[in-house]
């Protein structure tokens, strides 16, 4: 019998290799107990008990919400306060020295999902970096586009500025609409952190392509960025923004989830950035409706924190506080990590912080369920897998990369 679907709808199959393992993860604990499985899979902040992580005060400020804002509807774009916040919250100290605008989000994918499909045509490729939130494949899919990559790392593991242009230069040639998503800092699934001075080098390629009838729309994916070794240091690049060419268009994805510790409430905001005025409007009215088709409106609990916690300088500086002892406690574990890898001679990913650390290997299944057998799980990617440090706890660390080393060999 032929399909029911529409033609532009048949042959989805969901597969997704992250809650397949969280699955098996919650099988092996029944069976053999929670302390005798190290569980690497989640992309959730958890504690030395291995509970998921809720911020306190975030937790109390959330909990002291009236009714009205627990059951009442939100506005379509998202509260002024609660956008004013967000992109306080995105800049810091390192805003740049133009027109910038919000609009809220369902989370850090729904403002990825209304970029691409607000700054992309039909048909077109999205670029992005060859290790990359898996994810972004489908976002592209979906809405009938397609995601092509470049070479992350050159041969000194640093970000490949060669690969980057190449393929910027063959996409360009062939579309007048180009978008790219650099997920950083601390990107997923590696931990890097794209630096100042390759930031230079991205941009220069950038306005060098955007001429002409052709503009190209940069997203910076900046969902883990609460969790750099310095919040303010890590925020610089973000004043380059300003030295875009008018052909270019700039935004970054907001998220809620990492570092307000508020994952199911899926709050965020695409949050632009442009020297022309009308391009921002633009921006702002696009994405609205974008917004209304979507999903309406978003969870006016999650704005009403975050604009609560911003409207109390003591709150704030107490969330900050908070949200820095965990960020402490997974560089230890990072540290720790790293430190047994380099002994037992594994190699890994560039990491400078964040949630996970990635090994590259030809047999990521094969290493996986290698792994399985003494019940340590992880995710299998396309090129190595995942190890997500923000998960486990340091006495689980602990001789984990001699695990995962010895596993490597019999591969």
């Amino acid at each position: 019998m032929s399909s029911r679907l529409a033609t532009h709808a048949q042959g989805k199959v969901f597969v997704d290799e992250v809650f397949d393992a969280v699955a098996a993860v919650g099988r092996a604990t029944a069976q053999h107990g929670k302390e005798n499985v190290i569980n690497a899979t989640i992309g959730s902040l958890c504690d030395e008990q291995e509970k998921l992580v809720l911020l306190p005060t975030v937790e109390r400020v959330f909990r002291d919400l009236g009714s009205d804002d627990i059951a009442g509807y939100a506005s379509v774009r998202g509260f002024p306060e609660y956008l004013t916040a967000a992109i306080d919250q995105t800049f810091k100290n390192s805003k740049p020295d133009a027109y910038i605008e919000a609009v809220a989000t369902s989370g850090g994918t729904g403002a990825i999902h209304n970029f691409i499909w607000n700054y992309s045509n039909i048909g077109d490729a999205v670029l992005t970096h060859d290790w990359h939130w898996q994810p972004y494949t489908v976002l592209c899919s979906d809405i009938m586009r397609r995601l092509e990559s470049f070479t992350f790392f050159d041969d000194k593991q640093k970000f490949h500025i060669e690969s980057f242009a190449s393929k910027v230069r063959e996409l360009i040639a062939k579309q007048d609409n180009l978008v790219i998503i650099l997920n950083t800092p601390n990107h997923n699934p590696t931990g890097y952190s794209i630096t100042d001075a390759e930031w230079d080098q991205i941009i220069a390629v950038i306005n060098q392509n955007a001429t002409g009838q052709k503009t190209i729309a940069l997203l910076a994916d900046i969902a883990y960025i609460d969790y750099a070794t310095d919040p303010n240091q890590c925020r610089t690049f973000m004043k380059k923004f300003d030295t875009l060419s008018p052909n270019v268009f700039a935004a970054f994805a907001f998220s809620m989830s990492k570092g307000f510790t508020l994952y199911g409430q899926r709050m965020g905001a695409l949050i632009g950035v442009s020297k022309d005025k009308q391009a921002i409007d633009e921006f702002v009215n696009a994405a609205v409706i974008t917004c209304r088709t979507r999903w309406s409106n978003l969870s006016r609990a999650a704005m009403r924190t975050l604009a609560g916690i911003y409207k109390d300088k003591t709150l704030l500086e107490q969330v900050d506080q908070e949200r820095r002892q965990y960020a402490a406690l997974l560089q230890q574990r990072a540290d720790l990590f790293v430190t047994e890898a380099k002994a037992a001679g594994l190699k890994f990913l560039p990491y400078t912080a964040g949630f996970f650390i990635t090994i590259p290997t030809d047999n990521p299944v094969a290493v996986s369920n290698i792994l399985r057998e003494s019940n340590i799980y992880v995710v299998p990617m396309a090129k190595g897998i995942r190890i997500a440090v923000c998960a486990v706890p340091v006495n689980k660390i602990r001789g984990l990369a001699v695990k995962v080393a010895e596993a490597f060999n019999k591969a």
